[in-house]
């Protein structure tokens, strides 16, 4: 059995620059992102008051799907960014579909997930800088202690970086799982039916009968089903993280509670310690903070 699974194929080199590799990457996620403003136009063109065709009443309810994720889980205040949302979790649904089409699945070449990441980590940068000003940005990375200052530049530089490997691992993950199946589907049925004497074995056993139907049900997990997931994740941890750079995680959790009938109290902060007689009391402090915030979580949850 020989499986062999390669990157994304350059199909061609642009003469200009110094000769650019045109990749199967770049060509099917062109295409998905032309196809999607296509249907974008169609669904969209030749709206009306009255007598609502079924493709508007498709575009309405498309729409009002986006916006109600966004707010439900960002707040009424970042509403604008429903069509970025959106936008996101369709470019990458379908890029993790387009390999069922025999293609080269975008998703499954780094490069995707990390143009995207970085574009997601830039509007997190912008919504801090907006919301805290650069010096409040750049003192943030002096927060709590000065010396904690370049694991906070780490810490910052690896979320794009987490985002992008996480989904990026599990699509291809998948993909590999499903190749070796088939492969091994494959030498099982050649295996299998080549036990029968003669020629009919010898036929028999150059058809992959087992190969056929079985990976489909493996499928709907492995690319129907992790696709959806993997978009909707990347879309989520989007929003929370912008979300939390404009400090707007308390309102959530505060219009949480008071949609399920609770109340909310807001008692007085206590002023923040900033010294400490050592590093090691620091990170004790630090760990029972912690623990703390997530068992008050863990019971605001259940």
């Amino acid at each position: 059995m020989n499986v062999e699974i390669n990157g994304s194929p350059i199909l061609t080199t642009l003469p200009i620059f110094g000769g650019i590799p045109l990749t199967a990457t770049l060509v099917v996620t062109w295409s998905i992102m032309l196809l999607l403003t296509l249907f974008c136009i169609w669904l969209t063109h030749d709206l009306r008051v009255d007598h609502v065709t079924t493709r508007q009443t498709v575009a309405e309810f498309l729409v009002n799907t986006a916006q109600n994720f966004v707010d439900s889980n960002m707040g009424t205040r970042f509403s604008h960014y429903a069509p970025f949302v959106a936008a996101i979790f369709s470019l990458s649904l379908l890029s993790s579909l387009s390999g069922l089409l025999g293609v080269f699945s975008p998703t499954a070449d780094l490069s995707t997930e990390l143009a995207w990441a970085v574009l997601v980590f830039v509007l997190i940068t912008a919504t801090k800088i907006k919301t805290n000003g650069i010096g409040g940005y750049l003192k943030g990375y002096t927060q709590p202690i000065a010396v904690l200052t370049p694991f906070n530049i780490i810490s910052e530089i690896a979320t794009p970086i987490s985002m992008a490997f996480r989904h990026f691992g599990n699509i291809v993950s998948g993909t590999v799982i499903s190749t070796l199946i088939y492969a091994a589907l494959g030498a099982a049925s050649h295996a299998l039916f080549g036990l029968l004497p003669g020629v009919v074995g010898d036929l028999l056993s150059q058809i992959p009968f087992l190969s056929v139907g079985i990976p489909a049900v493996f499928s709907l997990y492995f690319d129907w089903f992790s696709s959806f997931m993997q978009a909707f994740i990347f879309c989520m941890l989007t929003m929370m993280f912008i979300s939390t750079a404009a400090g707007f995680i308390v309102g959530l959790i505060v219009n949480y509670v008071l949609s399920r009938g609770g109340k909310v109290t807001l008692a007085p902060i206590a002023a923040v310690k900033t010294e400490w007689a050592s590093s090691l009391e620091m990170f004790q402090d630090t760990l029972q903070h912690e623990q703390k915030v997530t068992s008050l979580i863990d019971e605001l949850c259940h």
